[in-house]
């Protein structure tokens, strides 16, 4: 082994393999001598076992040249040396050594052809060398006499003829460097003209010239000179671009967006567009309430300037608010409508580059390039809608909230309602936004306003209630609401019913956006105050119904009143049934009302009274916000029904409230009422302001919702006999509330369309539980002037001197039936009295009728039942005189049929009953008293009715009263 490693040391090898391929091919190479070969010749020849033996060396042996084999071998060996086994071992490394040499040697036999022939490669390469040297030496002798004959004096002549070319090129050059320098005066002409197309074009132009002569240390400087030129027009497109965002002009804006092409920047021009935009909506609105703010404040202190916009809408005034509000929403609208003009201008340029392709691009790169653009352009505009509209209706948030509008006028108020409706609807039309944030805080406000308003109505419809006497207000014979000022609203929604001819033009108007309408100049904003005052239809009568003339003329128009609204024309059969008529009314029927009636001359005039009327303008006033402002319909449409509430409990407590009611056995007052009533007491009544103990205490929150229960006017006089208990004043308070009634009815279909779909059936229940109980009001009210108007006690005591255990029938009947039927007639001439004061109404006379009637026939009972002793004949004479009392009481009241005719006629009768008809009839009539049915029993006993039936009767009728007990 150490043998071949110093023959590769010799060699210079670093491995067999390599040995042969770094040998220098001068390098001469020592073959094996004999004895080597025949050494190796004499080791074991199998390749295979060659190999195997090969394999077995260790790795460490090829690691490195560095490897110290001796070294390694001598640190192998045990601590305790075996000779034997040393042998051993050094007979396996001599045969490890032998198979390693023998590939060597294998391996330098295989390749020493390749070397012999590779030697003869390089002698002839040698050769070769040295010939290619003495063809140089040749060459070079030869170019040198070349050069001194020939280059030096022909090349020379050349090399003078390139510099004065090169220095006419030099001299057009600074020609060009001068014209550059020179172009700084133009380009300012330009940007005074707002050429800035021109200005660009000329600037990228010299740019462009510039870079061909950078070589040139003063155009270095010019080009920076030319790019900070650059910049300083982008700044005046910049500021150019700005001014469109309140003034849009179209050559301008064409100007400016051509420029931003030229430059590239059209994305960026967009970007910066919706910058201005926005700043214009901030600076807008902050110097439009700065001016007013200042103008209020009257001194030149600055303090103002530097506050937040928010916190300087606080200091608008009140009376500065209104027309700071409008003036802002005119700056607005300006903003609006110029970016509204900056996306038609986009729109209409689009169409047009597209139905002229190719013109402005001349390469498809140029096209991509342009489409992408018009796409950016075409999104940021349309996302820019929703954005600026955000920013405006922030703006006017911050204006709305920072005043309190609870204490404004209402007309001041409705003109706020209205510019926000009207701004609302531009946002519409603007980017088809439902404007949340403005329906949120104007719905804030308003339902602050409202409630602060609607408490003052109601404090001044109390006033109003406890100082009205009750008189007649006089009006037109045609009297309607949409005659008011306040429903004037009411027309404009029904234009064209009202005005057929303006249809068309009506309806082209409302097709125009504000956007179209306003395209030109003007602002939609201009038209709120000017509208604000209108004159107001006078709906009094001249002088009443003292006039005879006028008086003729309503009683000529009474049956001709092709005039008179179809509402109107139903009023007056309203007020005859008390319900809305189903077919036509005859001419028979109207002449025999008209005979009922009292003072024909003012049969179809509406009664009402100024508080009436008051509160017909309230509702009005009341509809028109709902109208403008929908979202707090509901609110408004509760507050409507509190006036009617509190209209209809007034006239029940001035009139109609009486504890007698029960006692009557009239039932004049139904359980709907008497719910209705129980409710506005407890809802809207402050009892504890008024003195009532009527329910528990209620919380200040609660009473700040109440009103106090209001008294009657100390002029209003209702103990007087003379003016039949004051029934002037009952009739004009009781028909002036279901006037009242009727107009809500009217009302209804509007207001329901109004009111949102979750809070209609309280609409519903108002309208079926309360407008409609008004005129049951009128059983109550009237029931007092009849109780006291016919002296029934008197009739009661004539009744009980009468005997009527008499033994012949009577052919005449008894006093007390002519003094009553005297009462009837007083009764009758005093309603004449009263009508020539007020009109009497057909449900009105009817009802004081019926009352009467009815109380009368229950007087005649009642005095029936105080008689001790009865014959047949006296039962009789009984039938006879009330028979004498039915047939003068119809000559005097058309009212058919008799009011509790069955009621005497069917208790006379049951005088004749046998017992066990008796008993039935006991059973079956509860109607009549316990007083009244037993002695019915006690009469009849003797004649036809034994002690002991007596009892049985008797009885029965504990055991109906039992129950009630």
């Amino acid at each position: 082994m150490q043998k071949i490693k110093s023959l590769m040391a010799r060699q210079g090898l670093k491995s067999p393999q390599e040995s042969v391929v770094d040998m220098s091919p001068v390098e001469s190479f020592r073959t094996p001598s004999k004895e080597e070969l025949r050494e190796l010749r004499e080791q074991p020849t199998d390749p295979q076992e060659e190999q195997e033996i090969i394999d077995r060396i260790e790795e460490v042996y090829f690691s490195s040249d560095s490897f110290d084999m001796v070294q390694y071998e001598l640190e192998k060996l045990p601590p305790d040396l075996n000779l034997l086994e040393l042998e051993e071992y050094r007979d396996k490394l001599k045969r490890q050594q032998a198979a390693v040499s023998k590939r060597v040697a294998d391996l330098i036999l295989e390749k020493q052809p390749s070397y012999v022939k590779e030697l003869e490669r390089v002698t002839s390469l040698q050769t070769n060398l040295q010939l290619a040297a003495v063809i140089c030496t040749n060459a070079r002798r030869q170019l040198h006499s070349a050069k001194e004959g020939f280059t030096e004096a022909s090349l020379g002549l050349l090399a003078n003829q390139r510099r004065r070319q090169l220095l006419t090129g030099l001299l057009k050059s600074l020609r060009t460097i001068k014209t550059l320098q020179r172009t700084d005066v133009r380009l300012s002409e330009m940007l005074e003209e707002e050429d800035y197309p021109g200005a660009i074009q000329l600037c990228l132009e010299c740019q462009k010239a510039a870079s061909t002569f950078k070589h040139y240390n003063c155009i270095s400087e010019l080009n920076s000179k030319l790019q900070d030129t650059l910049e300083q027009i982008e700044e005046q497109l910049d500021v150019a671009l700005s001014k469109t965002c309140k003034h849009f002009d179209v050559s301008h804006y064409t100007k400016v967006q051509l420029a931003y092409k030229l430059l590239g920047k059209t994305q960026t021009a967009m970007d910066q567009l919706h910058m201005h935009f926005t700043q214009a909506i901030h600076n807008t609105v902050f110097q439009v309430v700065l001016g007013y703010v200042e103008l209020c404040a009257g001194n030149a202190d600055t303090k103002f300037q530097k506050m937040q916009y928010k916190d300087l809408c606080t200091h608008i005034t009140a009376d500065s608010y209104i027309p700071c509000l409008t003036d802002l929403c005119k700056a607005l609208w300006e903003v609006m409508l110029s970016y509204h003009l900056t996306m038609q201008w986009h729109d209409e340029h689009y169409k047009e580059e597209e139905a002229t392709p190719g013109a402005d691009d001349s390469s498809a790169e140029g096209s991509d390039e342009s489409t992408v653009d018009r796409s950016y352009v075409k999104k940021k505009l349309e996302h820019g809608l929703t954005r600026i509209w955000q920013d405006v209706q922030l703006k006017v948030k911050a204006y709305l909230l920072g005043t309190d509008v609870s204490n404004f006028k209402y007309d001041d108020f409705i003109v706020v309602l209205d510019v926000i409706s009207r701004l609302m609807q531009v946002g519409e039309e603007f980017c088809g936004s439902k404007s949340e944030v403005l329906q949120e805080s104007i719905r804030r406000q308003s339902v602050n306003y409202f409630k602060n308003y609607h408490r003052t109505r109601l404090e001044e419809l109390r006033m109003f209630l406890e100082n009205e006497t009750w008189e007649l207000c006089p009006v037109k014979y045609n009297f309607s609401i949409a005659q008011l000022h306040e429903f004037k609203f009411m027309g404009q929604c029904r234009s064209p019913s009202v005005s057929p001819s303006r249809q068309p033009e009506s309806t082209e108007t409302v097709e125009l956006s504000l956007f179209e309408q306003y395209l030109q100049g003007g602002n939609p904003f201009e038209m709120q105050i000017d509208n604000k005052e209108e004159e107001t239809e006078d709906v009094l009568a001249s002088n009443g119904y003292e006039s005879d003339e006028l008086e003729k003329s309503v009683y000529q128009d009474y049956d001709s009143d092709s005039d008179v609204p179809e509402e109107l024309k139903q009023d007056y059969v309203d007020e005859q049934t008390g319900d809305a008529p189903v077919k036509s009314v005859s001419r028979e029927t109207l002449r025999s009302r008209k005979r009922s009636d009292y003072n024909l001359n003012r049969a179809n005039a509406p009664i009402l009274t100024n508080t009436t009327l008051n509160v017909i303008r309230l509702v009005g006033k009341y509809m028109q916000m709902m109208n403008i402002l929908k979202p707090i319909a509901f609110d408004v449409i509760h507050c409507v029904s509190q006036l009617f509430d509190y209209y209809l409990y007034a006239v029940y407590t001035f009139f109609g409230r009486n504890d007698m009611y029960e006692s009557s056995g009239l039932g004049l007052i139904s359980s709907r009422l008497r719910t209705t009533l129980s409710r506005i007491q407890e809802s809207l009544i402050d009892v504890e302001a008024g003195g009532e103990n009527a329910g528990p205490h209620a919380s200040p929150e609660e009473r700040k919702e109440k009103v106090p229960s209001p008294h009657l006017s100390q002029l209003v006089v209702l103990t007087a006999s003379d003016t039949l208990y004051g029934l002037a004043e009952r009739v004009v308070a009781t028909e002036s509330l279901v006037f009242l009634a009727e107009q809500f009815e009217f009302l209804h279909l509007h207001l329901d369309t109004m009111m949102p779909s979750a809070k209609k059936p309280f609409l519903q229940q108002f309208y079926s539980q309360t407008v409609s109980t008004a005129s049951e009001l009128r059983k109550p009210i009237y029931w007092i002037v009849a109780a006291k108007a016919i002296d029934y006690e008197q009739m009661l005591l004539l009744m009980a001197g009468v005997k009527w255990d008499i033994k012949e029938i009577m052919s005449q009947h008894n006093i007390y039936v002519d003094v009553l039927l005297k009462e009837f007639e007083k009764f009758n001439q005093r309603l004449g009295d009263v009508s020539k004061i007020v009109r009497i109404p057909l449900p009105v006379s009817n009802v004081l009728w019926e009352h009467c009637i009815r109380l009368a026939n229950r007087t005649l009972v009642e005095g029936y039942a105080n008689v001790k002793k009865c014959s047949n004949e006296g039962r009789a004479l009984m039938q006879l005189d009330f028979q004498q009392f039915l047939m003068k009481l119809e000559k005097l009241t058309d009212l058919r049929p008799i009011p509790d005719k069955e009621f005497v006629e069917t208790y006379i009768k049951a005088y004749y009953l046998t017992e066990n008809d008796m008993e039935q009839f006991i059973k079956n009539h509860r109607e009549y008293s316990m007083k009244q049915l037993t002695n019915l029993v006690n009469v009849c006993l003797g004649s036809h009715i034994n002690k002991k039936a007596r009892q049985k009767l008797l009885a029965a009728i504990d055991d109906i009263d039992r129950p009630k007990r």
